[in-house]
């Protein structure tokens, strides 16, 4: 086998996952979903589609009405997005992997900012890429970018910038100055930008439910080295469809079909259908998923901060609390301790970044926000048994 997939690293939020599935006695904020489960009627979408009977292949770049929906819906939020820039996924883990394979050849200098989902640094390495990771800085807990240390990483020589905003796992969020810094010195060094913006719905800085974090689509030109990367997961409740999209430059759209063709040739149709649904219907779906998450986060922050030695600061965007408990270092230890001591199941610091070992990341996206004080106190339980010891 290649090298660099002999290389890769098993994911540490499965490994923790793995010692606490099937226990009930476990409350799990391990994962990056609401346990909440898809509306009724985006479900009973699909049902119909199957019903008459739509189990064949579609287009490459996926159903024109899907295409035709998601740009609508993205020239809603960011201005002229056309239907030619649009690509839909299986998913946007596939999305983001289509991406890089359009993009990095072997040998290529990929910049991502970090702590970041593993997925974003694993995709270009497994195209042999050379990773070069410009991390986040914490202070009282909160994550913040060296904007000049980050300028001076990105040279003529780096093919991709990889950047997440609103961040997973830290809850950071680019400002519109520091994406125009980006955008003009990207464009200077020739740098493509890779951007998942997957969350950009989910962001608690704005002042009303349909606000969304700050895009590059809001200043980029439309021939811009720049690709935008969303999915239906988060802001849709829809993380088992495996349905994403690409917003690319028009003149790569026809070659990232290609590389459709040849990873899983489209998207199920019905599975599309779904998502046509979940677009016509944004409003119903979005704004209270919005809602409901702030409730949460505003539930569980004060709460974890309340407890001694934990380090934490309220996230604008995402669905994750990350914080540091004191003279706990090993994240993947304690995450490893906490499923068989407490009950509780979090993700560790370790699987995002090596400057996030002694972090921890708990995903708030819980239908009842009582699971999370429940959490709370387990974890305060813990912590005081630890003192003692």
């Amino acid at each position: 086998m290649r090298q660099a997939v002999l290389n890769l690293e098993e994911s540490k939020i499965r490994e923790v996952a793995n010692a606490g599935i099937g226990r009930d006695d476990v409350l799990a904020f391990w994962f990056g979903e609401s346990d909440e489960i898809t509306p009724d009627f985006i479900r009973q979408a699909a049902i119909d589609s199957l019903r008459r009977g739509e189990t064949f292949y579609s287009h490459n770049l996926g159903l024109p009405e899907l295409r035709q929906a998601v740009a609508a819906y993205m020239s809603a939020l960011h201005g002229p997005v056309d239907f030619g820039r649009i690509a839909i996924t299986s998913g946007g883990v596939n999305a983001l992997m289509i991406a890089v394979q359009a993009l990095v050849d072997a040998g290529d200098e990929v910049v991502a900012v970090t702590p970041v989902w593993p997925n974003l640094t694993a995709q270009p390495a497994i195209m042999g890429a050379r990773v070069k990771c410009v991390p986040l800085t914490p202070q009282d807990g909160e994550w913040t970018l060296d904007l000049p240390v980050l300028l001076a990483a990105i040279t003529p020589a780096t093919k991709v910038l990889i950047v997440n905003a609103p961040n997973n796992p830290t809850g950071w969020t680019l400002t519109r100055q520091e994406q125009q810094t980006l955008l003009d010195h990207c464009r200077k060094t020739g740098t493509w930008i890779l951007a998942d913006e997957v969350y950009e719905r989910l962001y608690f800085a704005g002042d009303t439910e349909n606000d969304c974090a700050p895009s590059f689509l809001d200043i980029a030109l439309p021939d811009d080295r720049l690709v935008v990367v969303h999915s239906f997961s988060k802001s849709f409740l829809m993380t088992g469809w495996r349905l994403g999209w690409l917003v690319m430059p028009p003149a790569m759209t026809h070659h990232v079909g290609k590389l459709i063709e040849f990873n899983t040739s489209c998207a199920s149709v019905f599975t599309q259908r779904a998502g046509i649904v979940a677009l016509e219907r944004t409003a119903d779906v979005t704004p209270r998923v919005v809602a409901h998450l702030k409730t949460c986060r505003d539930t569980l922050i004060p709460l974890l901060a309340a407890l001694p030695g934990v380090q934490v600061a309220a996230p604008q965007g995402g669905m994750y609390a990350f914080f540091r408990l004191a003279r706990f270092d090993d994240s993947l230890g304690t995450a490893k301790r906490l499923v068989v001591e407490a009950g509780l199941g979090v993700a560790p610091g370790d699987a995002f970044a090596p400057e996030a070992r002694g972090w921890l990341r708990w995903c708030f996206a819980s239908q009842d926000p009582r699971r999370l004080v429940r959490g709370v106190e387990r974890l305060s339980h813990w912590l005081g048994a630890q003192a003692k010891a």
